[in-house]
């Protein structure tokens, strides 16, 4: 009776961790499709801007996206520290850290010790250790080329997405950088997280300390466009609101200054992305990188036309090797070919590995860019290292980060962690609930979005008018709208009922929702199109809003509008439109708030809204 009851716990418990292991893989599988689905948005934004170049009346307005301004645009190159002293002062209640160049490490520490208590560092010295690290940068190589005998280990650290308790995790367990403790920061510092800024500021100090010990490659988040969607320009703008212009003009050169990738020992290639069959390191080395600029925009159209006319991009290799190595994923199929749910690089196999290493003579491939759960993964044989450093990527709970240390003889060791405010007091079926709960609205919130579609879809299904279809087909319809590659037959009973016989109630993927809005005449359709492309939107109007205030004309929202429209060859109403728009400019100056005009418009969790 005892080895019975004991088989039925082991049963019970067994069944029951398997379950949450289910729940939690799809969870992250939801958010993980959600977000490449997000960033081939970005490619359809990258060719609305070059549609909007030759369609808008005042061009000079977004034309400024493709052609960055110079530093010399912002302060006397030659006169940083000098100038920003002079025009910027700092006044005496001030209580943050106060630096002086050249920087030593009493400064790091004092900058550590104020973020820690969440303090700001004044905009003087923001500006004054953007033009100093750009300094730096502007003379280093490409591909920067490092050596374990002078450092007995290399730790190497993956996406930090503005995550500063994961940096200042890492530095409390593997020690600050210094001449004997060497880092390489992997790319993606920015974005996402809500303390980009004070992550680049520790990272650009130390550098500014340990040029030799602390090095930095690009990712494809340190671009202008990206920061424009995924949160970094905003980030700026609110905590510098005097001189957030100033400091955005900076980074924007900086970012195009940082290396592109770092070898160890000629053996360890370390870059963000991956590669293609057409990498080149020697072309990347000689390239002038600076030149290349947000290369977002740029290269993900030449991307989206690489499929059309390969002879015609020639001329345009260099931003497709920079696009390549900058969002490239590895995948276990031989072959190179386009990395469609990003919307841009590739996906690289094994024989494009090894057919790099024998041309370079290289040992093992690191790269980021990739959520991974546990911080890491190894493939392609162990030629391929993700490292992931930003743990609770998507939610509380939902991964670990890890960081890497490389030692002379090059065999890699991980360090996970998991930086913990909430998690402990939960046990692991509550960590996995929060974490599905989380996915599940985001799924919910991008179902509704496109409900005419999807309607559309399952009347095709429907053929007596129902209102109810087969699993099969319901799964059917939501894939072909949505296109996640997720398993939407195990994901039904989260999203929608079935009746007795078996059939899914398909509108009920909806009744638990709806789009909010700020007056009741306009019409649905619209509603639903401002909802569905609010990010997109926002993005748009950011970049024609060149003074950061957070107001457009009238005129400009109305034209943007209906070329946004063209462009994507949605039909709606240019006198529901108006009459929205017309409706929001409350002091009828001829302006409105686009910020808080498109926060009107999202989706709203009704049961929420209840509880609330």
């Amino acid at each position: 009776t005892v080895i019975r009851a004991a088989i039925l716990i082991q049963n019970w418990y067994r069944f029951t961790m398997a379950r949450l292991e289910m729940r939690r893989r799809y969870s992250l599988s939801i958010f993980q499709s959600i977000e490449y689905a997000d960033e081939q948005d970005q490619l359809q934004l990258s060719n609305f801007f070059t549609f909007m170049l030759d369609h808008y009346t005042h061009p000079d307005s977004v034309s400024h996206i493709f052609t960055s301004p110079s530093v010399s645009q912002v302060v006397d190159e030659g006169l940083c520290l000098t100038e920003f002293e002079r025009k910027i002062d700092v006044p005496d209640s001030y209580y943050g850290p106060r630096l002086s160049f050249p920087l030593t490490i009493e400064d790091a520490n004092a900058l550590l010790h104020a973020f820690r208590n969440e303090q700001l560092l004044h905009a003087r010295y923001v500006l004054q250790l953007l033009c100093e690290t750009r300094k730096v940068l502007k003379e280093m190589p490409n591909i920067t080329h490092l050596s374990t005998s002078y450092s007995k280990e290399i730790t190497v650290c993956g996406d930090l997405h503005g995550n500063l308790d994961d940096l200042l995790l890492i530095f409390y367990k593997n020690g600050l950088p210094s001449e004997q403790n060497c880092y390489v920061f992997n790319g993606d510092f920015v974005d996402r997280g809500k303390n980009s800024m004070e992550i680049l500021i520790i990272l650009f100090a130390f550098l500014l300390i340990y040029p030799n010990d602390l090095h930095l490659n690009r990712g494809n988040h340190e671009d202008y466009m990206m920061n424009l969607r995924y949160g970094f320009t905003k980030e700026v703008s609110k905590k510098y609101k005097d001189h957030g212009k100033q400091i955005l003009c900076l980074l924007r050169d900086v970012f195009s200054w940082l290396p592109l990738a770092t070898i160890i020992d000629s053996k360890v290639l370390i870059l963000h992305g991956g590669i293609s069959d057409t990498t080149d390191l020697d072309f990347l080395n000689a390239l002038e990188r600076n030149k290349v600029r947000d290369h977002i925009h740029v290269g993900v159209i030449l991307f989206s036309l690489k499929n059309l006319a390969v002879q015609m991009l020639r001329s345009s290799f260099c931003y497709l090797q920079i696009l390549d190595i900058l969002w490239s994923d590895p995948r276990s199929q031989n072959g190179c070919t386009p990395n469609k749910r990003r919307g841009g690089g590739c996906y690289f196999g094994p024989d494009v590995t090894a057919k790099l290493f024998e041309r370079y003579n290289l040992k093992m491939l690191i790269r980021s860019h990739e959520f991974k759960p546990e911080g890491y993964e190894i493939s392609h044989d162990g030629k391929v290292i993700t490292i992931f450093s930003a743990s609770n990527y998507y939610e509380e709970g939902s991964n670990r980060g890890a960081y890497i240390k490389l030692n002379p003889e090059l065999i890699p060791r991980f360090v996970q962690y998991r930086v913990s405010k909430y998690t402990r007091r939960q046990n692991l079926q509550e960590r996995v609930g929060t974490i599905e709960s989380s996915a599940l609205k985001s799924l919910r919130e991008k179902i509704y979005a496109h409900r005419s579609e999807l309607t559309s879809a399952f009347a095709q299904y429907d053929l007596n008018g129902t209102g109810k279809i087969s699993v099969n087909d319901w799964a059917a319809a939501m894939e072909s709208v949505l296109q996640l590659e997720l398993p939407w037959r195990m994901l039904r009973s989260q999203l929608a009922q079935m009746n007795a016989d078996g059939e899914v109630d398909f509108m009920s993927c909806f009744y638990d929702l709806k789009i909010g809005q700020p007056i009741k005449e306009v019409q649905p359709a619209l509603v639903e199109t401002l909802c569905r492309y609010r990010k997109d939107l926002e993005i748009i109007f950011n970049v024609i809003d060149k003074d950061h205030s957070g107001l457009i004309s009238l005129e400009e929202f109305s034209q943007t509008w209906r070329l946004f429209t063209s462009h994507l060859g949605i039909d709606v109403y240019d006198e529901s439109l108006d009459k929205l728009v017309l409706s929001i400019d409350y002091n009828k100056d001829g302006h409105i708030d686009f910020n808080e005009f498109l926060e009107a418009f999202h989706v709203v969790h009704r049961l929420e809204k209840k509880a609330n």
